[in-house]
């Protein structure tokens, strides 16, 4: 007899049957693919649990209203395989119910990470009934590779070995995929308003220590010829792959056929390759069985690879969904909707370029508390989300949470203007001013902050020095922004909005016409309810359009030209 999936402690609201409404969509919009929600264009303004917090609903109590006060319209909570399955085809899922019934009291949305074979490239979320049967379950077996030790491994490094399951483990595939299929079956009755809107499938999946699994039944798939699918797949799409997966298969002749070292070659290149697609194969179809029940949109993240300190596969996850292997992630896993980096380098802006390529939509699910990198990932790239890791350690009254709220109450006005190409990021990692074209104008961005420490009797900064790293205790927790930042969003004919901090915007004459622009209006305001409520009058000594530094400011300007 099967066994019965236990019931969940927490009765969720029945919803009346028109209250359903269409599932949560990626679509092509104009200049953008977007998140569509009831709908709607939606752009989650949202942040991520501790991995540990969603284990206990009476732990997540104060924390909620928390999130409340951090003005998220999103949350990233957590569904732990060993929790929700703790024996074999005996499912609880009253902590999935209790984040679904919170977010949906606070009118907040959903997305729900898959911990199940791996997360942070281990298996330690893994049921114990998993963890236990190693013959039924095998594990990674992997070669001593010092060359391949990290400056940032041993974070996650534990005093005891910690488990890591084989992509080859057929069982252990078939266990993953008929739980996470019996979450979205749950999901589908519980939440037909869908406070889930999506869904990311393992976390930061990969190996560490060594380039690639080197177990029986991996040196077997080694020693055979690349599949078919994958092949098919490069030779169909060599005009537009990725120029780091051209070169590797460039280097030996693009050749057609043949072994992985054959046609990828022999090194930690060509492992990478060989770990992405096994691992793409088994989340691909973990994925699969998912949507089988519930097609919301998928995602599968990446722990960032090469970076400073974790330059080769081994390093950072060999296999995981890095930028340089998504064409190889695309064909071994279709059913994968995009793919997204946690960032937490230096690089933000450089890490948001890369995964904007070739049409994946930019959503990143963890990032430093760092409020200009949201601004620049949803004005640059269009992002459908940004996500601080650590939501709860953000306090309630600072920046980001101000950001939050000024942003959520225009994002209408956001999305539109993605779609519509409209919309012109500011992030200033220098003290040099910032052009260019927007709406038929030539903006011009400088920093305010050097004018208001003068006014408040400070020394200016130093230039060289305004994206500097601000000392932590750790890489992944709040920081204070030092850089001037926002948007510029053109909504009607010599109209636009301007939101952020530390910046003077100025405006010239871009397209054919009268030679002269000038200031018509500058006014304060918010937006309530989707409608703009004026403010104060900005004219006189107030009369330019400044948004000074410490806080994220909104106005609403109007100009005009003339010879």
């Amino acid at each position: 007899m099967k066994p019965l999936a236990l019931l969940s402690l927490i009765a969720l609201p029945a919803m009346p049957l028109l209250a359903q409404t269409p599932l949560p969509a990626l679509r092509k919009n104009g200049a953008v693919t977007q998140l569509f929600v009831d709908g709607e264009p939606f752009v989650m303004l949202a942040g991520e649990l501790h991995n540990s917090s969603a284990s206990s609903a009476a732990y997540m109590r104060p924390v909620w209203q928390r999130l409340s006060a951090l003005n998220l319209n999103t949350v990233i909570g957590t569904v732990s395989w060993e929790l929700l399955e703790p024996e074999e085809g005996r499912f609880d899922y009253a902590l999935v119910d209790a984040q679904i019934l919170e977010a949906r009291r606070r009118n907040m949305r959903l997305v729900l990470i898959w911990f199940a074979s791996w997360k942070n490239a281990t298996s330690t979320y893994a049921p114990l009934w998993v963890k236990t049967n190693t013959r039924r379950f095998p594990r990674v077996e992997t070669k001593p590779r010092p060359d391949l030790a990290s400056r940032l491994s041993g974070f996650f490094a534990s005093q005891m070995p910690m488990p890591n399951l084989s992509v080859f483990g057929e069982e252990t595939l078939a266990a993953d995929a008929r739980a996470f299929r019996a979450l979205m079956r749950h999901i589908k009755e519980v939440d037909p308003q869908h406070t889930v809107i999506m869904m990311q499938v393992e976390n930061e999946a990969g190996l560490l220590g060594d380039s690639r699994d080197r177990s029986k039944p991996a040196e077997a798939a080694w020693s055979r010829p690349v599949p078919p699918e994958l092949m098919n797949y490069l030779i169909r799409n060599k005009a537009s792959l990725l120029p780091e997966l051209l070169e590797v298969w460039g280097a030996r002749g693009f050749r057609t056929s043949g072994t992985w070292a054959e046609v990828f070659g022999g090194g930690n290149a060509g492992d990478e390759i060989f770990q992405a697609w096994h691992l793409g194969r088994y989340i691909g179809r973990v994925i699969e069985a998912g949507k089988a029940e519930l097609p919301l949109p998928m995602y599968v993240n990446a722990w960032l690879g090469p970076q400073p300190g974790m330059e080769q596969p081994g390093q950072y996850p060999s296999g995981g969904p890095v930028a340089r292997v998504m064409d190889v992630w695309r064909a071994a896993a279709p059913a994968a909707d995009l793919f997204a980096p946690d960032i937490y380098v230096q690089d933000f802006k450089g890490t948001c370029a890369l995964y904007a390529r070739s049409g994946n939509p930019l959503f990143i699910p963890e990032m430093r508390a760092i409020a200009g990198n949201l601004f620049w990932g949803l004005g640059r790239h269009g992002a459908i989300g940004v996500s601080p890791f650590g939501i709860e350690d953000v306090p309630e009254g600072g920046e980001l949470a101000g950001a939050y709220r000024v942003l959520g109450s225009m994002m209408p006005v956001i999305a539109k203007a993605q779609a519509g190409g409209k919309i012109l990021p500011v992030l200033m990692e220098g003290g040099a001013p910032e052009t260019a074209p927007l709406a038929g104008y030539q903006v011009r961005v400088v920093s305010s902050l050097a004018r208001v420490r003068r006014d408040a009797g400070q020394a200016p900064p130093d230039p060289g020095k305004a994206g500097a790293p601000q000392a932590q205790e750790s890489p992944f927790g709040p920081a204070p922004e030092t850089r001037p930042y926002g948007l510029v969003i053109a909504t009607a004919p010599d109209e636009f909005f301007v939101v952020g901090s530390g910046v003077m915007v100025t405006f010239a004459p871009g397209s054919p016409g009268p030679r002269i622009a000038e200031i018509g209006s500058i006014d304060e305001g918010r937006f309530e309810n989707g409608r703009w409520v004026a403010g104060r009058r900005l004219n006189g000594d107030e009369g330019r359009i400044v948004l000074r530094g410490g806080s994220v400011g909104l106005l609403r300007v109007r100009l005009y030209r003339r010879d």
